[in-house]
């Protein structure tokens, strides 16, 4: 019984720390947002734009643009949010690019991720090198543990002398 007891509280701040992952994700900057659906109950459904610096190259920031759920189930955060997202990227300074980066080791690699639903949905943005045309290329897709969605969005960045 005691073991079964410890079992339980285990599952439970196992749950706690779930919630905590998906709470505090990647922070993106809230620029603003747009209702695109009434609800009578609950937070309306809307698009919000976001903005984040890519982890790993100076310079560089993305303006991301998604739905978001509203309504009961929005408003305390069980809600799924579509897959529809687009991404604009832009160089906001000088970019010195990794070494990593530059030969193609980081090419695919995660700079950004949100969660879209209570546990399996998230929204990620990931970075390509051109290294023939001297472009990042940033792509944005939703995927689930067990379908993704095809709806993606990319956005490039010419990497160009900063005056």
């Amino acid at each position: 019984m005691i073991c079964l007891l410890n079992f339980s509280k285990q599952i439970k701040l196992f749950i706690f720390i779930l919630v905590l992952l998906f709470a505090f994700p990647l922070m993106a900057e809230p620029i603003g947002s747009v209702s695109t659906r009434f609800k009578f109950l609950g937070a309306n459904d809307k698009i919000v734009v976001e903005a984040f610096d890519d982890p790993d190259i100076a310079g560089a920031t993305c303006y991301l643009s998604r739905a978001k759920t509203g309504g009961i189930k929005g408003t305390v955060g069980v809600a799924e949010d579509t897959a529809d997202a687009s991404i604009a990227c832009r160089q906001v300074g000088p970019i010195e690019l990794p070494e990593d980066v530059r030969n193609g080791k980081q090419d695919g690699e995660e700079v950004f991720k949100k969660s879209t639903s209570l546990l399996f949905k998230t929204l990620q943005v990931v970075r390509f090198y051109d290294p023939k045309r001297n472009v990042l290329i940033y792509l944005t897709y939703s995927d689930r543990v067990i379908e993704g969605s095809p709806k993606n969005s990319i956005s490039t960045i010419p990497i160009m002398p900063w005056r």
